[in-house]
């Protein structure tokens, strides 16, 4: 399991409580890695029934990394991530591949000062794509859709990637981002988003709630503006994370502090060795975003062109910690 949490104390402090009445649990390893300041963005747009708006206040929630997927590409191990992740295949999420088909690039990743970084994601998430054409789609605007099962009660940031390595030209792909069947990005043009080039990477960040049906979709499709014969949609990789509720519990209704400010005082001593995790079973993988002061010991990218001044104002430094 991987965590991405804010620290701004000096120490980390990791507890682990029973969830229930049990006399045995374990775990198996703990790493802290640190992380890029801006592999998180404070901010996102909120995706519900009536609107698109601005959700603030990312940077302190902690997020529970539910999935992280290479769309249309093979499995990304470790080994070619710079913050060691795991990139598994879409071809279980996808609902239909009804006038998709996959992409590869072996040409170079044009990665831009304030946009997606290797950290972001690496170069093998973004050569690699699903696209959908109009010249070769059975069915007229045809969407890819992706679906995965999620927990209701919580909110989920859904971080999507782009790359153009579709186009023979700019100025020629636009399409429409849904989530949960919602209009979350309409008539988005890529080129514009990639400083009109080609091959060169973009991310955008949603914010949805967890529905009561346990399923959480994403898709892309033909907008309006879509040119005929050219390409309709493009995604590289979806990742979604679990943020924490309002009792800062990314599983259960109370979190670890709560549960241990509650337990029984009889049973006090029994509680810290029963290594019981209420949210960490086997083995943990965590980020942490941690405020550092004074000079920064690790050269990171510089924030998303979508990120407000007073973001940039933060000096906030992320770590992963497994």
């Amino acid at each position: 399991m991987e965590f991405l949490i804010w620290v701004d104390s000096k120490n980390l402090v990791i507890e682990f409580v029973p969830a229930k009445k049990s006399y045995f649990a374990f775990v198996n390893a703990i790493e802290v890695i640190s992380a890029p300041k801006d592999l998180v963005a404070d901010t996102a747009k909120f995706v519900n029934d009536e609107k698109v708006e601005g959700f603030n206040g990312l940077i302190k929630q902690a997020l529970q990394v539910v999935y992280r997927v290479n769309v249309g590409g093979s499995k990304v191990t470790p080994f070619n991530d710079t913050l060691w992740r795991t990139w598994v295949t879409d071809d279980e999420y996808l609902e239909s591949e009804s006038g998709s088909k996959r992409v590869y690039f072996g040409g170079r990743i044009k990665y831009q000062g304030g946009g997606a970084s290797r950290e972001v994601g690496p170069d093998n998430v973004y050569n690699t794509a699903r696209v959908i054409h109009s010249a070769t789609a059975s069915i007229p605007h045809v969407n890819m859709t992706w679906v995965f099962a999620a927990v209701g009660g919580y909110k989920y940031l859904v971080r999507l990637h782009f790359c153009d390595i579709a186009s023979i030209s700019i100025g020629l792909l636009y399409f429409n981002v849904y989530v949960n069947g919602k209009l979350a990005y309409e008539n988005l043009d890529l080129s514009m988003a990639a400083n009109y080039m080609l091959a060169s990477p973009f991310y955008a960040d949603f914010v949805v709630d967890g529905e009561d049906s346990g399923v959480l979709s994403v898709s892309v499709g033909p907008s309006n503006r879509s040119v005929p014969y050219a390409i309709d949609g493009i995604l590289n990789g979806i990742e979604i994370m679990r943020l924490n509720n309002s009792m800062g519990s990314l599983e259960g209704e109370h979190c670890a502090g709560w549960v241990l400010r509650n337990w029984p005082r009889g049973n006090v001593g029994e509680a810290v060795p029963l290594v019981a995790a209420a949210c960490l079973l086997l083995s943990i993988s965590l980020v942490i975003r941690r405020r550092m002061s004074g000079k920064e010991f690790v050269g990171w990218s510089k924030l998303p062109t979508d990120v407000s001044e007073v973001n940039l104002k933060h000096g906030i430094t992320q770590l992963s910690v497994k």
